[in-house]
C-alpha cells in the first residue's frame, strides 16, 4: 500500500465512515485536505460561500439520513464561522464531524496570525473536540471523534494544523472497525411493569410526542388505541406522528393549535414520548408525568417526573403494549377530539373566506397553497420566526415528507443552507426552502451556491419586510416595535441576475401559477411573495405566567393563524367516534 499523508488518511477514514461530501470554504491551512478530497473517488468537496452554511448543510444531511455528514473550515476566522451551524446540528442531535483546520503547529500559543484555539472553542457545541498535534495521533483521534458523533448523535470536532495534515502518516497506524449505526435500547422489566401499573390505574391518559417517535408511528397508534389516549405533539414530533392519526389533538407550545394543551392538562397521566419539549410553562404540574427517552440526560429536566424510563420509544412501547389492560372508556378521548375539531373550526374561517382577493397577501394563504402544490415526498426547510408558525400549522405530514428547521437552536437564516444539504443528498427530490426575508438576506450569498451547482432548490420567500417574530416579542413585552423593518430589494430580480428562475408575487391570484412554474423549472428558483407584515400569531392557550408582560387584550391586535388541511383530518376523526 502506497504511503499516505495525514490529510489523505483523514479523507479515507471519512469515506469509510460513509461521508460523501465535505462542505466548506478553501483556505491555506485546509489545502492538504482539500487536495486529498480532489483526488479521492468517493468524496466531493462542496464549495459554499460562507462556512456557517457548510455546517447547516451538513447538519441537514445528517438529520435526513441519520448517518455521518461533514464540514470544514480553515484556520481562525474560517472555522469560527462554522460555530452557529454546529450548535444547531448538535442541538438537533445530528451526527456531524467538523474539521477545524489550524495554524502551523510550531506557532500555536504565540498569538500567530489568525490564531484561535478551536479545540477549546467548540467544546460547548460538541461531544468531542480535540487537537491533532502529531501524525501518530491519526487515525485514533479521528476515529474516536466519529464514534462520538454517531454514538451520541451530535457534533464532534477535530482540529488539525495544516503542516501536520501535509506530513506522512505513520505506517501500521492503529485503525479500529468503525461503528456507524446506533443500537436499540429497551428499559428494564421493572420500569416497564411500573409504567404498566400506572397506566392501568389512570382513568385518562394523554401521549405527547416528540422527534424520538421517529420510526415508532405504528406502535404509538396501537398503544393509543389500547389505552384510548389523545395524542399531541411538539413541533419536532409533527412529521413523525400527526399523519394517519385518528387520536390527533394538535400541537402545544407557542406555535400550538387545537386541543393538545387541554389534553395534557386534563388527563390523569401524561406520557412524554421522545420529547425534550423546552416550554415547561405549557406542561401541567398537577398530573402524574412519565417520560420515555433514549437520552437519559433529557429525563426530568423539564418537568417533575413520577417515573423516568430510559429507552427507545419503539422498543419501550413494544414491551409495554402486551402488559397494559385494554381500556374501553373513550369519553376523555372523544371529548378531546371534539375540542380539537372545534378549535380548528374557530380559527380557520378568517383565512378561508375571500382571501384570494386580499392584499398584501396573507402568509397563511401562501403556506396553505404551498402545502397543496408541493410534492408528497418534498423536503421542507423552514426559517426560524413566523415561517415556523406557518409550517407548523399548514404543512401536512404524510410519512414521506420531511420538515427540517432550527427547531432547538432557533437560529435565523437556516432554511437556505439546510436546503443545500438536503438537495445534494438527492437531486431528484423536491426541496423547498420556506425563507423569511430577514433570514434569507442574512445568508443570501449562498443562493449563488444553488446556481453554481445547479441545485434545483425552490426558495419560497415570505417577504413581509419585517422581522415579524421579533415584533411579536416586543408586543409581548409591552414595547413598541423598533429596528424590525427591512428595506428590501426585488429578490426575484436578484435571483434572475444570478442566473436562476425568479418571480415576484404581489397578488394572491398569481401565487398558485408562480409556484407551479417554479416547481416545474429544472434548476434553482425563487418565488418572492409580498406578504402582510401584520400577520402574527399567538398560541391557543396563554396566561400572564407563560409569557412575562403579555396582556391578553393584545390578542385583539394579533392574528391567530389557521390550520389548513388539519381541519379536514379533525373532522374525519370526529366521524370515527362511536355513536352510542
Amino acid at each position: 500500500m502506497a504511503k499516505q499523508t495525514v490529510a489523505e488518511q483523514f479523507v479515507d477514514i471519512l469515506s469509510r465512515a460513509g461521508v460523501r461530501r465535505l462542505y466548506g470554504v478553501v483556505g491555506d491551512s485546509l489545502n492538504p485536505v482539500v487536495d486529498a478530497v480532489r483526488r479521492h473517488c468517493a468524496i466531493d468537496w462542496i464549495q459554499v460561500r460562507h462556512e456557517e452554511v457548510a455546517a447547516f448543510a451538513a447538519g441537514a444531511e445528517a438529520q435526513l439520513t441519520g448517518t455521518l455528514a461533514a464540514c470544514a473550515g480553515s484556520c481562525g476566522p474560517g472555522n469560527l464561522h462554522l460555530i452557529n451551524g454546529l450548535f444547531d446540528a448538535h442541538r438537533s442531535m445530528a451526527p456531524v464531524l467538523a474539521l477545524a483546520s489550524h495554524i502551523p503547529s510550531s506557532e500555536i500559543g504565540t498569538s500567530f496570525f489568525q490564531e484561535t484555539h478551536p479545540d477549546r472553542l467548540f467544546t460547548e457545541c460538541s461531544h468531542y473536540s480535540e487537537l491533532i498535534s502529531h501524525p501518530r495521533q491519526m487515525p485514533r483521534v479521528l476515529q474516536t471523534a466519529i464514534q462520538h458523533a454517531i454514538g451520541r448523535s451530535g457534533v464532534a470536532v477535530v482540529s488539525l494544523p495544516g503542516d501536520i495534515a501535509a506530513e506522512q502518516a505513520p505506517e501500521r497506524a492503529i485503525e479500529h472497525a468503525l461503528v456507524t449505526a446506533r443500537p436499540s435500547v429497551r428499559p428494564g422489566d421493572a420500569e416497564i411493569d411500573k409504567l404498566a401499573r400506572m397506566i392501568d390505574e389512570a382513568g385518562k391518559v394523554t401521549l405527547f410526542c416528540g422527534s424520538g417517535t421517529a420510526g415508532a408511528h405504528s406502535e404509538v397508534m396501537e398503544f393509543a388505541e389500547r389505552v384510548k389516549s389523545p395524542v399531541g405533539h411538539a413541533l419536532r414530533g409533527k412529521e413523525w406522528i400527526q399523519y394517519d392519526n385518528p387520536y390527533d389533538v394538535g400541537m402545544s407550545g407557542l406555535l400550538g393549535y387545537g386541543a393538545a394543551y387541554e389534553a395534557t392538562h386534563e388527563c390523569d397521566l401524561l406520557i412524554l414520548l421522545g420529547t425534550d419539549f423546552p416550554y415547561n410553562a405549557f406542561l401541567p404540574d398537577d398530573v402524574e408525568i412519565v417520560q420515555v427517552d433514549v437520552r437519559p440526560e433529557h429525563l426530568g429536566r423539564r418537568s417533575q417526573l413520577d417515573l423516568a424510563v430510559w429507552g427507545d420509544v419503539r422498543e419501550t412501547l413494544r414491551c409495554l403494549i402486551p402488559r397494559v389492560r385494554l381500556k374501553t372508556d373513550r369519553r376523555f378521548l372523544d371529548r378531546m377530539l371534539k375540542k380539537h375539531a372545534d378549535a380548528l373550526e374557530g380559527v380557520v374561517k378568517a383565512y378561508t373566506r375571500k382571501v384570494e382577493k386580499r392584499t398584501p397577501i396573507h402568509p397563511e394563504f401562501v403556506a396553505a397553497v404551498l402545502d397543496e402544490e408541493a410534492a408528497d415526498d418534498a423536503v421542507f426547510t423552514v426559517d426560524t420566526g413566523m415561517c415556523n408558525v406557518w409550517a407548523a400549522r399548514y404543512l401536512t405530514p404524510n410519512g414521506r415528507r420531511r420538515v427540517i428547521g432550527s427547531f432547538s437552536h432557533g437560529s435565523m437564516a437556516n432554511a437556505l443552507p439546510q436546503a443545500i444539504g438536503a438537495q445534494f443528498l438527492d437531486r431528484g427530490r423536491q426541496v423547498v426552502s420556506m425563507s423569511g426575508d430577514g433570514g434569507f438576506a442574512m445568508l443570501m450569498g449562498d443562493f449563488l451556491t444553488l446556481v453554481q451547482y445547479d441545485l434545483p432548490v425552490k426558495v419560497v420567500l415570505f417577504n413581509n419586510s419585517a422581522l415579524a417574530m421579533v415584533e411579536l416579542e416586543m408586543l409581548v413585552s409591552g414595547l413598541p416595535s423598533y429596528g424590525t423593518t427591512n428595506r428590501n430589494p426585488d429578490f426575484a430580480a436578484i435571483a434572475r441576475a444570478a442566473g436562476a428562475h425568479g418571480v415576484r408575487v404581489e397578488k394572491p391570484k398569481q401565487l398558485r401559477g408562480a409556484l407551479r412554474e417554479a416547481f416545474a423549472h429544472k434548476g434553482p428558483a425563487l418565488v418572492d411573495v409580498v406578504t402582510d407584515p401584520h400577520a402574527l400569531s399567538i398560541p391557543p392557550k396563554i396566561s400572564a405566567e407563560m409569557v412575562s408582560g403579555f396582556a391578553l387584550s393584545a390578542g385583539k391586535m394579533v392574528l391567530d393563524g389557521g390550520v389548513g388541511r388539519m381541519l379536514q383530518m379533525a373532522r374525519s376523526n370526529l366521524r370515527n367516534i362511536p355513536r352510542l
